[in-house]
């Protein structure tokens, strides 16, 4: 999953993601509306937005993630319904809680240190093959995900990986 910016970079990100991740917090609404529209129509791969669920039903996006802080998921699924929902945790327990509440996949770390987050402690692969065993559903290693890195995340049982720098 390549999380991105804006829908220039989604555009480019989405010839090597499976899905692309629009992420722009300080967007207006609109503007918001605008880059996702422009990014579905262009990308070839399924596109969520981070945290609006009504700027997802404003669209044709595939779906939402959402960080731990933000409304549960399944008062997510009564808004979406069918689209994708995921959610970001750091916790076996938040994994756990995800899946309970309907999620379709979880985001877990930072597994390595991320420049995204700094001063928060990597996870580690130990903690992420925890989190993958405590879960049925997809689980997506997150934080400094390199080439090699994202084979390591694989090799410990990740479904797969999303990241930013990666797909830049």
């Amino acid at each position: 999953m390549a999380i991105v910016s804006s829908a220039a970079s989604g555009i480019r990100a989405a010839s090597r993601a499976t899905i692309v991740q629009l992420r722009a917090p300080a967007l207006s609404t609109a503007a918001l509306e605008h880059e996702l529209n422009t990014l579905v129509a262009s990308a070839p791969v399924p596109v969520l937005v981070s945290s609006r669920c009504d700027v997802a039903l404003a669209s044709a996006a595939a779906g939402v993630n959402l960080p731990e802080s933000d409304i549960s998921v399944a008062d997510a699924r009564m808004l979406l319904g069918g689209r994708l929902i995921g959610r970001s945790v750091h916790s076996i327990a938040g994994a756990q809680l995800a899946e309970h509440q309907g999620a379709d996949y979880v985001i877990f770390g930072p597994v390595w240190e991320s420049g995204s987050h700094p001063g928060t402690p990597p996870a580690g692969l130990a903690a992420l093959a925890k989190v993958v065993g405590s879960v049925r559903i997809p689980v997506l290693a997150i934080g400094g995900v390199t080439e090699a890195r994202a084979a390591e995340a694989l090799a410990s049982g990740a479904a797969g990986y999303a990241a930013i720098r990666l797909f830049e």
